[in-house]
């Protein structure tokens, strides 16, 4: 049980920090958490989907289609994060001004919860369906166990997603948007990393140079801090030239993009801010 409960931590746990960013980056938002609940149950059914059709899977794209799917989803999770961050740099500085003067009356558009219900479930799907196929391995092989391991690695997981989210909450609010904003985008560069990892591993991509360095001597990919770090910031201790790439080049896109969205919209924001604060007070 204690190998099982580990390996459903550790995807649990994965799944939960990226649920857990873009929740604390829509802080304030109005019915946010339909649409985190909705995410979660279309990522909980994709994921039992996948398993069903896991032969299939396997030996499509000539036996490589795990790895075609992984970077597809992946790829897709970078897109939704990606128009989140500028969503978030538009309208940020407007929400931060209606939360301070209205103690949270916020009014916020549709498209950035469409966005978290996407990413919620690409979390989910993508970690989610890893679970259920170890774990019906793991029953078809006879392991005993497999209940309260999955039991005991969800809550483990999700206690860790908690605690992060609310020491993101205690971000004073004037820094909050610029931290989130930050840990987004570290965030979908790592994914854009990994999925060109999995495009290696299926021949579509070159790998440019092999291992660029080594660090799994003092920091292994298979550790949870490896891990952790991994999703936070896209940690991996060999990671080749391509994949730095991909990290490059989704870091410097969403940063120049950040910067210009955040320039063209700083005139409303203080338009925004002027109007709510002009309002009569009952």
């Amino acid at each position: 049980m204690p190998g099982i409960a580990l390996l459903v931590f550790r995807e649990v746990l994965e799944a939960a920090l990226i649920i857990t960013i873009v929740c604390a980056a829509t802080r304030g938002v109005p019915r946010r958490g339909w649409f985190v609940g909705g995410g979660l149950i279309l990522g909980v059914l994709g994921a039992l989907l996948v398993a069903l059709s896991a032969g299939a899977l396997a030996n499509a794209f000539s036996g490589v289609g795990q790895e075609v799917f992984n970077a597809g989803v992946l790829l897709a999770a970078v897109l939704m994060i990606g128009w989140h961050v500028l969503w978030m740099s538009r309208h940020g500085q407007a929400i931060a001004a209606e939360m301070k003067a209205l103690g949270g009356a916020v009014q916020s558009g549709s498209s950035s919860l469409t966005m978290l219900l996407l990413v919620v479930a690409l979390a989910v799907l993508r970690e989610g369906s890893e679970v259920v196929l170890f774990l019906y391995g793991m029953v078809a092989g006879g392991a005993a166990g497999v209940v309260g391991g999955l039991a005991l690695g969800v809550m483990a997981g999700s206690a860790v997603g908690f605690a992060l989210y609310y020491g993101l909450l205690r971000i004073p609010l004037r820094h909050f948007f610029s931290a989130t904003n930050t840990m987004l985008m570290l965030l979908a560069a790592g994914l854009a990393s990994s999925a060109a990892r999995y495009l290696v591993q299926a021949n579509l991509l070159p790998t440019l140079t092999g291992p660029l360095w080594d660090s799994s001597r003092w920091l292994s990919n298979g550790s949870l801090p490896g891990q952790t770090l991994h999703v936070l910031v896209g940690y991996d201790a060999r990671p080749t030239g391509i994949m730095l790439l991909f990290y490059t080049v989704t870091l410097l896109i969403l940063l120049g993009g950040m910067r210009w969205v955040a320039r063209t919209a700083a005139p409303r924001a203080g338009r925004a801010g002027a109007a709510i604060a002009a309002q009569p007070r009952c």
